[in-house]
This record gives structure tokens, sequence and C-alpha cells, in this order.
């Protein structure tokens, strides 16, 4: 299961991310926004790291203006490792390396085309379990 959600500046791009999963047969969770009126990105990166952290969805799609408020947002919450990417390396990279369960992205900095390659990526590329990013996981995790 996919959890997604955005702010206000995300509303547009999230129903084309909306409309690849169903394509694909993605189940998923929209954990809001719905609307373009004004609201606050930290309460739906939370409700969707919160959904991660509590093993009701496996991997999360935020979307907010630029990517990184969100985001920020989502790597406070313990055991999170929210990714902003705009391009489909890095989105690959983080998966293979630091097995992100979340990707951040800025609907005002990309368009759709690209955001749907981006999270077709992220969802299908596996986590190494090479012993170096395991390692540098662990790492990032200690207080």
């Amino acid at each position: 299961m996919i959890a997604i959600g955005c702010d206000h500046g995300g509303v547009e791009l999230k129903k084309e991310i909306i409309k690849y999963l169903e394509e694909q047969g993605y189940e998923y969770k929209d954990y809001g926004t719905y609307t373009s009126d004004s609201c606050d990105y930290p309460v739906y990166a939370k409700k969707v790291a919160h959904a991660i952290i509590d093993g009701e969805c496996e991997k999360g799609i935020l979307i907010c203006g630029t990517g990184i408020g969100i985001g920020i947002t989502a790597n406070k919450i313990k055991g999170i490792r929210a990714a902003l990417c705009h391009d489909v390396f890095s989105a690959q990279a983080t998966r293979e390396h630091n097995d992100a369960n979340i990707v951040t992205l800025g609907a005002r900095v990309i368009g759709p085309g690209l955001a749907v390659k981006i999270v077709d990526t992220f969802l299908n590329t596996e986590f190494s379990n090479d012993e170096r990013h395991v390692n540098r996981i662990r790492q990032m995790e200690e207080d």
C-alpha cells in the first residue's frame, strides 16, 4: 500500500500520480489535502509518515510546491527516510543506497511527466542491502 499526501500546491500533481498508481494497479491511500485551498503541509507529511511507521503503508509520496518543507517535516518522524527527488537517477539511488521510504516532489519544480517517471522508479527500485549501505542507514538512525 502506498501512502500519498500533499498540500494545496501539490493537489494537481497528486491527481496525476494517483492516475498512474491506478493504471499500474497499486493500492494507495490518499491522506489529503483534496482542494487547492491554502493549508499547512506538516499536517499531511505527518499523516503519511505515521502511516508508514504504523505499518499501514509500505512507501509514501509527498508533494508540496518545492518538496522541501514537506520532506523536512516527514524526516522528523523516527524511522522515516524521505528523499526529495527531481530526477530519475536520484529516485533510483535513494532506494538502492538509502532505502528511502518516502519520495517528496515539488509540484512547482517539475512537471507531471517527469514526476510519474520518478515515482515509477522509486516504487520499482529495491534496496541493495549492501553492507555499506545498511551500515550507513544504521548510522543515520543513531541519536
